[in-house]
């Protein structure tokens, strides 16, 4: 009797069941991986404006006003997956807060917001706090 070299058909469809257990993992890490990198660019917008926020609050007292004492309009920070940026007054000190766009992010992301809210001075340097309403997964570190 000649033996027939090759896989069973259970053995193939072990590979392929393996396969797509693996394939639909790196699916949810990737998107998890995108969000992240989309919700940064909230963080990147607001980093530089916490400094000039700070500064100003410091020197007159009251927050700015984007488009005035020479802030660029509130048009002018946006980016591709954060929609506009605006800063109010908490009472206790400034907010600024991120909003990210409807579309061109991440399902998760959509129209969630961070805010950074402004602490105490420490030693001459204010400091900030962060939250958002975004899921913690996608936050960094600092602002969890």
């Amino acid at each position: 009797m000649k033996r027939i070299k090759g896989f069973t058909l259970i053995e193939v469809m072990i590979v392929v069941a393996i396969i797509a257990i693996l394939s639909a993992l790196a699916i949810t890490i990737y998107q998890n991986s995108v969000a992240k990198a989309q919700l940064s660019e909230a963080f990147t917008l607001t980093d530089g404006l916490k400094t000039d926020v700070s500064t100003y609050y410091a020197q007159a007292g009251s927050c700015p006003t984007l488009g005035a004492n020479g802030f660029a309009a509130a048009a002018s920070y946006n980016g591709k997956y954060v929609d506009n940026v605006k800063i109010s007054n908490s009472g206790a000190g400034c907010v600024i807060t991120a909003f990210m766009r409807n579309h061109t992010v991440a399902p998760r992301l959509q129209g969630k917001q961070v805010i950074l809210t402004m602490g105490g001075s420490t030693g001459g340097a204010i400091s900030w706090q962060c939250s958002s309403d975004a899921d913690p997964v996608y936050l960094p570190q600092t602002c969890q």
